[in-house]
């Protein structure tokens, strides 16, 4: 027995049960009548708008199942339409229920306890054991202790729970794995032990939760209960027939419902679009920290806190009001709006097809920002099934070309273009992105794929190789002077850098086919002066032309301007050189610079004759500086320390000579430095 219903509670998961715990069992199904499931609109952002409809008399509770991975899309867009309701609530199990009723039972089986642990929390009862022989008494408690190692095992020693009881003979300890068989003598808590095990058990076969609206109200009347829970996102593909008399597009929409719930005779409407969708977990309970204050005891001020304010002028009372004052939830506009979008009737009710049977189209019409399908006839689909439904059909434009992809041949090596048709969508409506099946000659051609595409726009695509047509390109790149300015002081050199893409194709089909070259754009760049393009995208230029039978070149050319500022007063001579023997500068510039070459070189010849001398100076005065400190040791009475004296005399002379021809040469060095930037400033060439 301990070993069956240990194994009952660890398999446990605690997780609510709806329809068992705190449910109205006399509550109406959704899945039957009066407000059975009318409407469905499938998103392409992969959730669902689900309305149902029907009439009630009186005051109605109506049960919503959703499977657990729903019910916070279903709380957060759940609307009731009941114009009869007074005050329509709803109501559903919160996600500790199942936990929180464990808990309030007398044995406490919530946190999958062991047998140990369930033991330990019923101090008190009374409980009787089989250890062999049977030993009743109360709950003291459950402990443990250290399991002693017999003889011959190896390895550290364990801990063993042991149960102690209160008999009339004493104090009894006993070790659980002495125990086969107990029984609790309280009748309440042996009908709580089968309850919670109920619930428990119940509970892992169940992922089903549970919305009970209730409804009061008096009398006959429709209602509406509409609500967007996670949906599988619908697809489509078409068929593209390029060889009838006027080119043929067929869409098919693919839906599945993955519910529990079959769809029978349901409005279906599939839509087009980006909106924002997002979860938010809205069903389980959340619980804020609150501060501990001492008591209120010596005049502690209470706790407060204050919210956002708004000026004078943000604020409108009577829109506050008004706001205020609706009580019935609508649906939104975007939801009921009614197909107003004119549609090109011949093309949605045409009978013909690329198979060669027959089909009625959805109809279309534009919802807000997004585009909406909408079947002519009701749907009706079994739970876990998918289905195909038709969805477009009619003529469109669609001109057969060859693709050739400069960035894919760039890369190295011959290719051969695109077999494509260009597409321009003139059925009337927006067609979702999607794969295309492409028929020509009256049989299977290849496969395409085709973005989002609005009405009247043109798109190509791309369904297979032309092995008869090679292409290759070649790349150079060449930077050239276009202009140069001087003025104040500054060189202004303009230079363009030139891109040329050689394409060369070669048709051996024998005959002349429409071709279209995407060249990549090169950023910062323009197309060379008399050349165009046909269209152009983000990424590339698109050039139409003719391929006949034979050999083609085709050359793409492309530029960017660049542009340097040259300070020229610190330039040394040899920058000046480079510049003024450049033959791309003008030759009146080249002149003004050899000029100023000539006063740079003034420059720096004064600048070296003052250094000349200043490292002069510099020597003489070191020497003066040893013979000084010879002096001291010879002292100035001697022989020696005499010539010492007349040696520093002469160099003094010298110093002050060489004072005054650095005086000079900083003189003349700020002369020609004056003279060299004035003359570069006053170069003017525009």
């Amino acid at each position: 027995m301990i070993r069956l219903v240990k194994g009952l509670i660890n398999a446990a998961r605690l997780v609510f049960l709806v329809g068992v715990i705190g449910m109205n069992l006399n509550a109406q199904s959704i899945g039957d009548e009066p407000v059975p499931l009318r409407r469905i609109t499938l998103f392409s952002s992969g959730v669902g708008f689900f309305e149902h409809g029907g009439t009630i008399t009186g005051s109605a509770e109506i049960v919503l199942p959703f499977n657990r991975d729903a019910i916070n899309d279903a709380l957060k867009s759940l609307v009731i339409n009941d114009p009869g309701a007074s005050a329509p609530s709803v109501y559903y199990p919160s996600e500790q229920t199942l936990y929180r009723t464990l808990r309030s039972l007398t044995i406490d089986l919530s946190g999958n306890p062991g047998i140990a642990q369930m033991l330990e929390r019923l101090k008190g009862v009374d409980l009787e054991v089989a250890a062999p022989n049977p030993i009743r008494g109360r709950i003291i408690g459950v402990e443990y202790r250290t399991a002693g190692i017999r003889p011959g095992q190896d390895g550290d020693a364990g801990t063993e729970p042991y149960l102690s009881l209160y008999t009339p003979q004493g104090i009894r300890v006993i070790g659980l794995k002495e125990i086969s068989t107990f029984s609790f003598k309280d009748p309440r808590i042996n009908a709580d032990l089968n309850q919670a095990l109920d619930l428990i058990m119940a509970s892992q076969h169940i992922d089903t939760r549970n919305l009970t609206l209730r409804l009061p109200g008096a009398g006959q009347r429709d209602i509406t209960l509409s609500y967007v829970i996670p949906t599988p996102v619908w697809k489509v593909s078409y068929r593209l027939d390029l060889h009838q008399e006027k080119p043929f597009l067929q869409g098919w929409a693919i839906v599945d419902n993955d519910s529990d719930t079959p769809w029978n005779n349901v409005e279906l409407s599939l839509v087009t679009g980006r909106p924002v969708s997002f979860i938010q977990n809205l069903y389980a309970p959340y619980h804020l920290n609150r501060p501990v204050l001492p008591l209120a005891i010596t005049g502690i001020a209470e706790a407060r806190t204050f919210g956002s304010g708004w000026s004078e002028s943000g604020f409108n009372p009577e829109v506050e009001e008004k706001a205020g004052a609706e009580s019935t939830l609508r649906v939104p506009r975007a939801m009921v709006a009614e197909k107003s979008f004119a549609v090109n009737d011949t093309l949605l009710q045409s009978r013909s097809s690329v198979a060669g049977g027959a089909m009625e189209t959805a109809q279309g019409a534009a919802v807000g920002d997004q585009f909406e399908f909408t079947l002519n006839k009701p749907v009706n689909l079994e739970s876990q099934q998918s289905a195909m439904l038709p969805l477009v059909e009619g003529t469109v434009l669609a001109v057969r070309s060859l693709v050739f992809s400069g960035a894919k041949a760039a890369k190295g090596g011959i290719i051969h273009p695109a077999v494509s048709a260009e597409i321009t969508n003139t059925m009337g409506m927006k067609l979702p992105a999607g794969p295309i099946t492409v028929y020509d000659g009256g049989t299977y051609a290849g496969d395409a794929l085709i973005a989002f595409f609005p009405e009247q726009e043109k798109r190509l695509i791309a369904y297979g190789d032309d092995l008869s047509v090679t292409g290759a390109v070649t790349a150079s790149s060449s930077r050239v002077m276009s202009a140069v300015t001087v003025s104040k002081g500054i060189m202004t050199v303009g230079r363009k850098q030139t891109y040329k893409t050689v394409y060369a194709f070669r048709n051996a089909g024998g005959a002349t086919k429409r071709f279209i070259v995407e060249h990549p754009i090169t950023k910062g760049t323009t197309l060379t002066a008399g050349q165009s393009f046909t269209e152009r995208t983000d990424a590339v230029y698109r050039f139409s032309m003719d391929l006949p039978a034979g050999e083609l070149t085709f050359v793409a050319q492309e530029e960017s301007p660049l542009t340097e500022r040259i300070t020229l007063a610190p330039l040394t001579v040899a920058s000046l050189v480079s510049y003024a023997s450049n033959q791309e500068i003008p030759a009146n510039v080249r002149a003004a610079l050899e000029k100023a070459i000539e006063l740079k070189q003034t420059v720096d010849a004064t600048n070296s004759d003052l250094g000349d001398m200043d490292l002069r100076r510099t020597r003489i005065i070191a020497e003066q500086d040893r013979i000084r400190r010879n002096l001291e040791a010879a002292g100035s009475q001697t022989q020696q320390g005499q010539e010492y004296l007349k040696r520093m005399a002469d160099m003094d002379g010298a110093i002050d000579a060489l004072n005054a021809a650095v005086e000079e040469a900083e003189k003349a060095v700020r002369i020609a430095q004056d003279v060299y930037d004035t003359y570069v400033r006053e170069i003017d060439y525009r």
